[in-house]
């Protein structure tokens, strides 16, 4: 049948043989913060070619790609960036993602990665469309080593705050990553984990 791109519940896998089930959507290139370890200044600035916005994939391209790789099997839908949430009505698409179902007719676990800057304005949005769970990306807790890793003068405050409103928007399956730099903030890994633990 022309447009007919797969048949449905047909298993996709990866070179070992096993079962692909998540997939990983790349809704924007750009991003707030500069780690030195992701998009460092040096490389991403003012002049660094992003892509405009009519290359991206439209919600809907999204939504019609997502629908045929759940069809192969995938379950999981991890959302990512750049920094995600600078996408416009991010919400929008999530609400569409929402409505599809996996070959076993449940719906897909839907997944965000960011790094909590404007999570606080975003968080209640993000859960009445239908996330289900939030990576926050979190590399200390002090604002000078905060600064060192993500490069930009941001306070650390907000970051948990935005965690704070995801926690209050309903958001109980809440993760927090941390990446280690040597000199840097490994001093900060106890503390990160004493601050976070018992917290979901």
């Amino acid at each position: 049948m022309p447009g007919q791109l797969v048949a449905a519940n047909t298993s996709s896998k990866d070179t070992r043989g096993r079962p692909l089930r998540d997939l990983r959507i790349s809704v924007t290139d750009r991003c707030n913060f500069r780690c030195t370890y992701c998009m460092p200044k040096e490389i991403f600035d003012k002049d660094y070619p992003y892509l405009s916005h009519s290359d991206l994939l439209s919600f809907e391209e999204i939504t019609r790609l997502t629908t045929i790789f759940a069809s192969l099997g995938v379950e999981k839908i991890r959302l990512t960036g750049g920094e995600p949430l600078l996408r416009k009505n991010l919400e929008v698409l999530v609400e569409m993602l929402a409505k599809i179902r996996t070959t076993t007719n449940q719906a897909l676990d839907l997944t965000l990665t960011t790094n909590g800057s404007i999570l606080r304005k975003k968080a209640a949005a993000l859960k009445a469309a239908g996330l289900q769970r939030l990576t926050i990306s979190l590399d200390g807790l002090n604002d000078d080593i905060f600064k060192k890793m993500n490069d930009v003068d941001f306070p650390v405050t907000d970051v948990l705050d935005g965690i704070a409103a995801a926690q209050e928007a309903g958001f109980t399956n809440l993760k927090v990553n941390m990446v280690v730099k040597k000199g840097t903030n490994d001093q900060e890994i106890i503390s990160m984990a004493k601050h976070f633990k018992g917290s979901g």
